[in-house]
């Protein structure tokens, strides 16, 4: 099971990623884990890698992909793997096939969480996060204890800064904009699904299941 996960900020992305990643065993990962764990691993792209970030660069595509590459040959992806914040633009995109290709792996199934925006801005301008293992808290459905101690790790329960609405819309904005191509690369090719976010986290996994099972 090979998943791109697409979700703006605040639509339970990472919930739904955390409950695929259990049930059908395979890992959930990020192109920025992958390159933290490149560079920490002091690998060959690892050490390219941190050379331009420490220039304050971006790190170009080919170097991306091939540190891709390296994590998709680990043992725990042998299943398949969820990935999460790639890719980002067309390019990627169509160096990421390539590479499946290369590897022939089966073609990438991209869903998306989808839940509108004034529904996300209400989600994030009343949620508290843990400082420590960042488990978000909510009035409407899960609301804060009293003592502001996270119950799941015994940090301390905190109102992000940017966690406002002007931060908010900026960044839906920039997600659109960044997400929106790349959804329709994979529109074209009868690879894209959307389900509705706008519901309880059980209700939204069962529809997420049903695509994947189809």
């Amino acid at each position: 099971m090979y998943l791109i996960l697409f979700g703006a900020p605040g639509v339970g992305k990472g919930t739904q990623a955390k409950k695929i990643s259990k049930e059908f065993s395979i890992p959930q990962i990020s192109t920025g884990d992958m390159l933290r764990e490149a560079v920490r691993n002091n690998t060959e792209l690892g050490q390219k890698a941190s050379e331009i970030m420490k220039r304050g660069e971006l790190v170009p595509d080919d170097l991306i992909l091939n540190i891709i590459k390296e994590r998709f040959a680990q043992a725990d992806c042998k299943n398949g793997f969820i990935l999460d914040g790639f890719p980002r633009t067309i390019p990627q995109a169509e160096g990421l096939a390539d590479l499946m290709n290369q590897l022939d792996l089966p073609p990438l199934l991209c869903l998306e969480v989808a839940v509108p925006n004034e529904i996300i801005i209400k989600r994030l301008t009343t949620r508290e996060t843990c400082e420590k293992c960042g488990a978000d808290y909510n009035p409407a459905n899960n609301p804060a204890p009293a003592d502001r101690i996270c119950t799941i790790c015994g940090g301390k329960i905190i109102k992000r800064s940017d966690d406002n609405e002007d931060t908010i819309q900026k960044r839906l904005q920039t997600y659109e904009n960044q997400t929106a191509p790349v959804k329709g690369f994979y529109e074209k090719q009868g690879r894209f699904y959307a389900v509705d976010g706008n519901k309880s986290v059980d209700e939204v996994y069962v529809d997420l299941k049903a695509i994947l099972k189809k």
